[in-house]
């Protein structure tokens, strides 16, 4: 992926929000509508991708910190985890790319910057074991597999990635 685009927290003055369409109009409508109020209402962080001389935002993602319920995890890792009934993670609560930017790898450049953001908040700021993620649909839930995911239960669209898993990934990224 080339170094031409800048991610940034999304700002209601200076991003142009108006244009963006991912073909899925609840990610539409969030950017657009409802991700100024979560990030004054400190519901959520917003964080936008746009071309170096551009305005115009043409990806976005949220995070909002969550908890896990202990008894959700598979087995295997809930065997490492302490028995307190909900741990502590991060919620990737939006990921969209521009229907014209799609398929360019910007929602993988998204979900890497995200991942290397929820990683250094747990080694240095609060407690996080995992990021959650809701895929929309199935081909959204694929992504996320596909970048080291994994789902909770088979067919289900809520999938998670350990922290332990993540630093690994940021060394080739």
């Amino acid at each position: 992926m080339s170094p031409k685009y800048r991610i940034e927290p999304l700002d209601q003055h200076m991003h142009d929000r108006a244009a963006f369409s991912c073909n899925a109009e609840p990610l539409d409508r969030y950017l657009k509508v409802t991700s100024i109020d979560d990030m004054g209402r400190k519901v959520a962080q917003v964080r936008v991708i746009c071309e170096p001389d551009s305005t115009v935002v043409i990806g976005y993602y949220s995070l909002s910190a969550t908890s896990i319920e202990l008894n959700d995890l598979p087995e295997k890792i809930k065997k490492k985890m302490p028995h307190y009934n909900t741990l502590p993670a991060v919620l990737l609560g939006r990921l969209a790319v521009d229907s014209k930017y799609q398929g360019q790898g910007v929602g993988r450049r998204l979900l890497v910057d995200a991942l290397r953001r929820c990683f250094r908040v747990s080694e240095s700021e609060m407690g996080a074991i995992a990021v959650l993620v809701d895929a929309k649909d199935e081909n959204a839930a694929r992504f996320y597999e596909h970048c080291g995911f994994q789902r909770f239960l088979e067919g289900e669209l809520r999938l998670f990635i350990p922290m332990s898993k993540i630093q690994p990934m940021m060394q080739g990224n």
